[in-house]
């Protein structure tokens, strides 16, 4: 990066140089702190601007879904409570955090457990949730037979983001996380809202949003709220190794339906979930973002 913003300032200095002359130089050498500070300005203004990645921008369609007039975020203690009757081996969990700011973005702190505490790997602890859910609300899976880890498998970031999860609320068994539920990415294909995520913004996947259904149903409860995409997993159609769809929940008058669709494809009926990383301890090893 300082190489790129090298390379540029050299670049001005040269046009500058070529273009302007002698009277011209004296009168911008009388202001010269004044031009220091607005070009400072202005190069910072067009950082920012090239932060957020321009790729699949044509994958964005207008969406004016919103959350269900019912969708009420729960005290993490009541989230905590109501996941242990389902799974009353999960442990601890660090609550007190619930009651800390939330990073810009997010819109409530949700309980999620990690999967390590239920399942030997990703791919069983999402069929227990699964199968869980269904005993709760109607359910149907779209692709049962075809939830290995050919075919279903955590995004590379989704998992480096756990992974620091757990080592911050060391001990936890559920995990406080800092989550927004779908409306900050609506009408975004699942690769444009991957792309445009901040630096410590993650996508969420099945298994930790199954369990945000659990703890909070309503969240899906009828057929004109925004829907769910799992941008947090990738998915292999044929289990041969090329992961171009992405997990999804949505709603219909047969209730909850799990199933797949096209990472590239935008739909307004659409929301991404994503989590956020704070700062609470010092981590070792890469950032989210890095």
């Amino acid at each position: 990066m300082k190489e790129a913003l090298d390379e540029a300032i050299q670049q001005v200095l040269r046009v500058a140089l070529k273009e302007v002359d002698q009277h011209s130089a004296r009168l911008i050498l009388e202001v010269k702190d004044k031009l220091k500070a607005e070009i400072a300005s202005l190069a910072m203004k067009t950082i920012h601007r090239f932060t957020v990645s321009d790729k699949y921008m044509s994958e964005e369609a207008l969406s004016r879904r919103e959350y269900p007039i019912n969708y009420k975020i729960r005290p993490l203690e009541a989230q905590v409570t109501e996941l242990k009757k389902h799974f009353p081996e999960l442990g601890g969990c660090m609550e007190k955090l619930g009651r800390t700011p939330l990073p810009d973005g997010a819109e409530a702190w949700f309980a999620i457990p990690r999967w390590q505490a239920l399942a030997p790997n990703y791919n069983e602890a999402v069929a227990i949730l699964l199968d869980v859910l269904a005993t709760k609300r109607r359910f149907e899976n779209r692709i049962v037979g075809k939830m290995g880890p050919a075919y279903l498998r955590q995004s590379e970031r989704t998992r480096l983001a756990e992974s620091i999860l757990a080592q911050q609320q060391r001990g936890s068994d559920i995990l406080v996380v800092a989550a927004q539920a779908g409306l900050l990415h609506r009408g975004c294909s699942a690769r444009r809202a991957r792309v445009v995520m901040a630096t410590n913004e993650f996508g969420l996947g099945s298994f930790a949003l199954g369990c945000m259904l659990l703890t909070h149903p309503e969240r899906l409860s009828h057929g004109d709220t925004l829907m769910i995409d799992c941008s947090g997993d990738e998915y292999s159609i044929a289990g041969d190794g090329f992961f171009d769809r992405v997990p999804l929940y949505d709603f219909d008058i047969c209730g909850i339906e799990f199933s797949i669709f096209y990472e590239d494809r935008a739909r307004s009926l659409w929301g991404t979930p994503t989590g956020f990383m704070v700062q609470m301890a010092p981590v070792s090893g890469t950032s989210v973002g890095g």
